[in-house]
């Protein structure tokens, strides 16, 4: 038997694993595969005719993770005669013909830079009853000239580069993802529109390092120029994006941030460590006063700018003393939140064979010394905000306890999640409405908002999700390095973190 009946459509599933780059990539491949004639499975399905892996290699247990799930799969592959199994993504590109050899039961597996490859693959695996392998060294195409099925009404990821020209000793991203590839902007802000087209509220503007974006075309500014002409969008309400690299940032991007009004005052900047010999081994080139320069500035442009960060503990070499300034940083910086991690070995980065290497009993106590300092400061930070204000775009699948508490969910402005009671307005608000609502508790992860909403604005993106509807955007071809729309261009015949 054969999983699809006869005349019907292949069924696909996607699982995403990593950054916010790879969960973008997954879409493509979602919309690559639909463009093919594959139709998503139902979420009940346990057997779907394509399963496809969207790996990431940056924690030292990906690949037992990847190799498990697959070991799951093998007993339903077998029942399932033409079921195919496709990994991509990171590991994929690292591993490369080791997933096969070690799980031979994969059908497909290929790169971060050819993901556009993937239906023909599968096409090719089926016809050949043999697995198929292709790893490209460098970008085949744009990942933005690819279709995509997006995951949301109201917000879209929108890829500005690829790539990374760094070189920190604990990431593995450069060696996978290859060096940094700039969009010309033209190509941007038409992906933009399209989005917004479709009745989407929200862009996040994604790079491995969004400040160096424009180094290709040479010109330094040129990310301040593309959060600015965003604001001439109609209808796109919030900009963000992710991540900013210190050593980059430029005082045009705070003042772009600052004057332009749909930038929301929400900035991600990884710091890693506060300590300037730490920072130095992980070839950071910055140190900590630069870093609280930046948010010094930032603050005294938007005061009331919610800033987030990245944290390692553990990094080989780390001290005692070492990881106190890091604690000083912290209290000195007041974040809204932290993202913290305990150094794990990146197996193929410098950081791996460093001296040093810290016992998992010292890092433990300190990570969790550091969390309790990154609580202690945001619920503080958050307690601020109790009585005021704040317009929410209601998300979906954000609060694991509403459907418990009776509350819906979303962001506010400054990135920070909000649960809130619809009051009166229950079963009329809808992912992809914006309410404002006034705060009546502060927990360190999130606000409650308790009372009555003050307002309820339906959207297009709410009519979009009642309908059950998403955006599906084509691809959209390179332009030329200009601010604005491009020229036409012919059809094409042919048809991804912290830092």
């Amino acid at each position: 038997m054969t999983t699809a009946a006869a005349g019907s459509p292949r069924t696909y599933q996607v699982r995403t694993y990593g950054c916010q780059m790879n969960v973008h990539d997954s879409e493509r491949i979602s919309g690559l595969l639909e463009q093919a004639g594959y139709v998503r499975a139902a979420e009940a399905d346990e057997h779907p005719d394509v399963v496809v892996f969207n790996t990431c290699a940056v924690r030292e247990n990906a690949d037992n993770r990847l190799y498990g799930n697959l070991g799951h799969l093998r007993p339903v592959k077998e029942k399932h005669p033409g079921m195919q199994i496709a990994v991509g993504g990171c590991l994929a590109q690292k591993d490369r013909g080791d997933i096969v050899r070690k799980a031979p039961w994969v059908d497909v597996v290929f790169g971060t830079h050819n993901i556009g490859s993937l239906p023909v693959l599968l096409e090719r695996a089926r016809h050949n009853t043999a697995a198929e392998v292709e790893i490209l060294e460098s970008l085949e195409v744009f990942p933005s000239t690819l279709p995509t099925r997006r995951e949301s009404t109201y917000a879209g990821w929108v890829s500005i580069s690829v790539g990374c020209n760094n070189t920190c000793t604990f990431c593995i991203v450069p060696s996978l993802r290859g060096k940094e590839k700039d969009r010309r902007p033209g190509d941007i802000l038409s992906e933009v529109r399209a989005l917004v087209d479709e009745g989407v509220l929200e862009v996040t503007l994604l790079g491995q390092n969004v400040n160096s974006y424009g180094v290709e075309f040479g010109d330094r500014l040129a990310f301040g120029k593309l959060l600015r002409a965003c604001g001439d969008i109609d209808g796109l309400e919030r900009v963000r994006f992710t991540s900013p690299h210190p050593k980059d940032f430029t005082d045009d991007v705070i003042a772009a941030m600052a004057e332009t009004p749909n930038v929301c005052h929400s900035l991600h900047m990884p710091l890693q460590s506060g300590s300037d010999a730490v920072l130095r081994a992980m070839r950071r080139s910055y140190r900590a006063e630069r870093y609280l320069g930046i948010i010094e500035k930032v603050r005294a442009a938007m005061p009331d700018a919610a800033i987030t960060t990245d944290i390692i503990v553990g990094f080989p070499g780390e001290t005692e003393a070492d990881f106190e300034r890091t604690l000083d940083l912290v209290r000195e910086a007041r974040f809204a939140s932290a993202f913290t991690f305990q150094y794990s070995k990146r197996p193929g980065t410098p950081a791996a064979t460093m001296d040093g290497q810290l016992p998992k009993q010292v890092v433990q106590e300190r990570y969790e010394r550091l969390i309790a300092c990154v609580e202690e400061i945001t619920w503080a930070e958050n307690r601020k905000l109790v009585g005021e204000t704040v317009e929410v775009l209601v998300a979906v699948g954000e609060g694991r306890k509403d459907e418990r508490t009776g509350r819906m969910s979303g962001r506010a402005r400054d990135g920070r999640l909000v649960h809130f009671d619809a009051g009166s307005l229950a079963g009329q608000i809808r992912p992809g409405d914006v309410v404002h609502t006034t705060v009546t508790y502060a927990a360190p992860h999130h606000l409650n908002a308790d009372g009555e909403p003050l307002s309820h604005r339906r959207t297009r993106a709410g009519d979009a999700a009642e309908a059950g509807r998403t955006p599906r955007t084509p691809g959209v071809l390179l332009g030329l390095p200009t601010i604005g729309a491009p020229a036409a261009t012919p059809a094409p015949t042919s048809g991804c973190a912290a830092h």
